[in-house]
Order: structure tokens, then sequence, then C-alpha cells
């Protein structure tokens, strides 16, 4: 047995020996910090968890923590970053919590004056600041997670296909038409064709803030994708300062039918599905 392995036994030793009250100190620590943010009980959970896991690493040479044997760590500080970016606590609060045994194990041992036992302690202090980088680290891609989760969510819900009549759906568009959001468009408009066997679509740019070539392009994609299921598209929604751009540009419609509104586009929907639309006098 090497010298150093002894110290690093015994300064393993040492940490679990005072478990109980070094863990209860640094729930405390940490619960102060965040404010009530989070309960003892639920620190406390986590810690215990994070202890155990850290425990067998005290004393092990290097800081590499894509090495096996730090596995079960690396798991637990990635479902520890994840819970605390859904909880709402920044990347400060989130490694500040894991630095805060730090102090606890400087406290526990700043009475014992052997060098090689402080040498181990500086040792365990860089594995901290290691095992802190690994956990700033979970917590962005875990943030990046789920803000695209979030962002296609968004998505999801300003891109509605809706049944409007007997064979014919709606798509309202508002905002900004992009590739990833044509995408979208396209495949809940195929779904919705398929589910409901309409064979018009109509779809709406009145809230679409600009029409420029790209978008033009969008819209012709999504034309053609519903023509090939069998529906004819309608393009509603088109202003006098879009047709303007429209033609300035040197777009080509072709064929495809296009109304200034969704009312215009609805009338014509109906009549090519045998509805005619009667305004009937009251009084």
């Amino acid at each position: 047995m090497t010298a150093d392995a002894g110290h690093a036994r015994r300064l393993a030793e040492l940490l679990r020996t005072n478990a109980e009250p070094l863990i209860d100190k640094w729930v405390g620590v940490v619960a102060a910090l965040l404010r009530g943010r989070a309960t003892k009980a639920e620190l406390e959970t986590d810690f215990r968890e994070l202890f155990d896991a850290v425990l067998p690493l005290v004393g092990h040479d290097g800081t590499d923590t894509s090495a096996p044997e730090f596995a079960e760590v690396r798991s637990l500080l990635d479902e520890y970053s994840r819970s605390r970016v859904r909880a709402g606590f920044t990347p400060s609060e989130t490694a500040s919590s894991l630095f805060s045994l730090k102090q606890q194990v400087f406290e526990l041992t700043e009475g014992d004056t052997d060098p090689e036992l402080f040498r181990e302690v500086l040792g365990f202090s860089g594995l901290l600041d290691a095992l802190g980088l690994l956990t700033f680290e979970s917590y962005s891609r875990a943030r990046e997670d789920i803000i695209r989760e979030q962002s296609e969510q968004l998505l999801e819900l300003t891109t509605p296909v809706v049944k409007i009549w007997e064979g014919v759906l709606a798509v309202p568009l508002v905002g900004t038409l992009d590739s990833a959001r044509t995408q979208v468009v396209m495949e809940k408009l195929l779904e919705m064709l398929v589910e409901t066997g309409s064979e018009h679509a109509i779809i709406d740019i009145t809230g679409v803030f600009a029409v420029d070539t790209q978008v033009a392009q969008h819209l012709l994609k999504t034309v053609v994708a519903a023509r090939l299921m069998g529906a004819e598209c309608i393009v509603s929604g088109i202003r006098p300062q879009i047709a303007q751009t429209i033609v300035a540009l040197g777009i080509e419609f072709g064929d495809i039918v296009t109304k200034a509104s969704l009312a215009d586009a609805l009338r014509h929907a109906l009549r090519r599905e045998g509805v005619d639309v009667v305004r009937r006098e009251v009084g």
C-alpha cells in the first residue's frame, strides 16, 4: 500500500464516519443559499445520493469525468441538473450547491496537521471542481433540450390545422414562415387531409408579416405536397402590399388559386364542394 493510498483511505473513512453531520450542514448551507426554493427533505435526498457516489472517488488519480468509474456520479449530476433547470434555478445556483460541500470538508479536516491529508483534501477539492464543471455542462445541455422542446411545442400551437367545413381545412398562419415552420405546416396538413378525407385546404397568410422569395417557395412546396394527396390548396390573405411584393419579385404561383381573404377562399372551396352560400334577409 502506498502512502497516498493510505491517506486516501483515511480521508474516505473520515468522510464516511462523519457523513450524517456533514450532509446535514451541507443541506443547511444550500437551503439558505436557495432561500426556501427547495425543501431540506428534497436536498437531503439528492445530496445523500451524490455523497454516496462521490465517496468511492476520494483519492482517485485524475479528474477525467468521462472515465467508467465516474458513470454513477455523471448520471446523478445529469438528473440533478435537469431537475434544477425545470425548477428555474440558475447555473450558478446549481453548481454552487455542489461546491458547498468543499467548505464542509475543509471545516472537518482543518484541525488535522498531517500534510499528506491536507494534500488529499486539496485533491478532493479538485475533484469537486471537475464535478462542478460537469454539472454546468449538464445544466447547459438540459436547458438547450428544454428550449428546443418548448420551441417545438410553440411551433405546434402556432400552426393549427382546423376543419372549418366538411371537406375543407384551413391553416391560418401568423408571424414568420421559415423552413422549420413550413415543415410542421406541411406534416400537419397532410396528416389532417388523411384523417378527414378533405379535398380542399385553405392556407391563410393574412397574419404573415412579409412574403419574400423564400416564403413563396415554402408555400408552393406545401401546395404541391397537398396536391400529391389529392387536395386543392387555396392561398388566401394576399393583401395589396403583399401582391405588389410578389409581382416585383417575379414569383409565379401558376395555377394555384389565390384569394384576398379567408372568407373568399371559403366561399370558393364550398362552391367546389357543391355548397351554395346564400345571404338570407332577416326582418
